[in-house]
């Protein structure tokens, strides 16, 4: 009996041998499956955060993009707003030139000197057409170049002729003015033509 129990206690030795051996072979093939699964699931979490970078940089992209356009629209939007208010300010501006040489031609009629009754008659329509559109050009802002007796302003005048100044006049003196400027509002319609001393 003692020959079977050393058998015994010899095969118990040898299964637990074999079973211990098979449990480290299954835990090391465990070990290499799991170390094969981190290996690829590292792989894929740095492809993964390679394409998050990439995308973040696209939505940046984007997004600036995005801004850039908001602000151009709105900048065209602000110009096209000037332009409008631009078009309600001056409007009329081209008409009120073409009014200016009828002006001209007025005041050239209303200056020459009539004695006969006729004459007096018709000078006086006259001065009633210049009244009315004088009248009109002043309710539409367009306003007469003030002159005579100031500095010399390049942006509201042009000289035509200088001459010498004389006692109590200074130099770049408008003196006489040859035809009359005028103003739409802030704008010079036509610079008026003057006489400047030097």
């Amino acid at each position: 009996m003692s020959e079977e129990k050393k058998n015994e206690a010899q095969n118990d030795s040898a299964n637990s041998k074999t079973k211990d051996t098979k449990q480290q072979a299954t835990s090391t093939g465990k070990v290499e499956k799991k170390d094969k699964k981190s290996k690829k699931t590292a792989k894929e979490v740095e492809t993964l955060k390679t394409q998050i970078g990439e995308l973040n940089d696209k939505v940046d992209a984007i997004t600036d993009q995005y801004i850039r356009s908001k602000a151009e629209i709105a900048n065209i939007q602000k110009r096209n707003e000037k332009e409008q208010a631009n078009l309600v300010k001056y409007d009329g501006q081209n008409l009120a030139k073409d009014i200016l040489p009828v002006i001209d031609n007025l005041e050239r009629a209303l200056s020459i000197e009539v004695t006969d009754e006729n004459g007096k008659q018709l000078k006086k329509g006259i001065q009633m057409v210049y009244d009315l559109m004088t009248k009109a050009l002043k309710d539409n802002h367009v306003t007469e170049i003030e002159s005579v007796g100031k500095p010399f302003d390049p942006h509201i005048q042009q000289a035509v002729q200088t001459v010498p100044a004389e006692k109590g006049q200074k130099a770049d003196q408008v003196v006489r003015v040859l035809q009359k400027g005028y103003m739409l509002k802030d704008r010079v319609l036509r610079p008026a033509m003057v006489v400047v001393t030097q």
